[in-house]
């Protein structure tokens, strides 16, 4: 018995246990997380249109919110980069198990940062996709909040893990 073992219900379905279901959920959101953050690094990295809109709407926003125009002219030209290896970095962390909450943390507060500008600037909740003005209807922002609810999640699963948050230190 490894503690894994499904029983059978009176309907005939097999019943997973609870700690089958905790052990293979937080793999399968952390894949979802590393899909998610791995594909975007195509537009990102390969500085698209798309990519290009978001990051110059948040510099131009920093800029007339008071950030320095240096801050907010480098993250408009630099950020797609800087936020693409931040997601690189998540999604190899949470792809390995011993690091695989840290992983999380690290896409927890990226994507909290996402959320944050599609809601609070003008970046909007439908962006802009094409020079024609074409948006994609939401899809990006419901995309960051299941991965705002995944790492979230995998971040409660394996607090235990997590030295500041009461877990065991090695």
């Amino acid at each position: 018995m490894n503690g894994y073992n499904a029983a059978i219900a009176p309907n005939g379905f097999a019943t997973m246990n609870r700690a089958r279901i905790m052990h293979y959920l937080p793999w399968a959101l952390a894949i979802f997380v590393a899909v998610v953050f791995v594909q975007s690094l195509f537009f990102k990295f390969g500085n698209s249109y798309e990519t290009q809109h978001i990051f110059t709407t948040i510099g131009d926003w920093m800029a007339a919110i008071g950030v320095p125009v240096a801050i907010a002219s480098g993250f408009a030209a630099w950020g797609g980069y800087l936020i693409g290896s931040v997601e690189l970095l998540a999604s190899a962390l949470l792809l390995i198990r011993r690091t695989q909450p840290f992983g999380a943390l690290i896409g927890l507060v990226v994507i909290s940062g996402a959320i944050f500008f599609h809601l609070f600037t003008p970046l909007g909740v439908s962006v802009v996709i094409s020079e024609t003005g074409q948006r994609d209807g939401g899809q990006l922002f419901a995309l960051a909040v299941g991965v705002l609810a995944a790492t979230a999640a995998i971040v409660w699963l394996r607090r235990g893990e997590l030295p500041f948050l009461g877990g065991a230190r090695e």
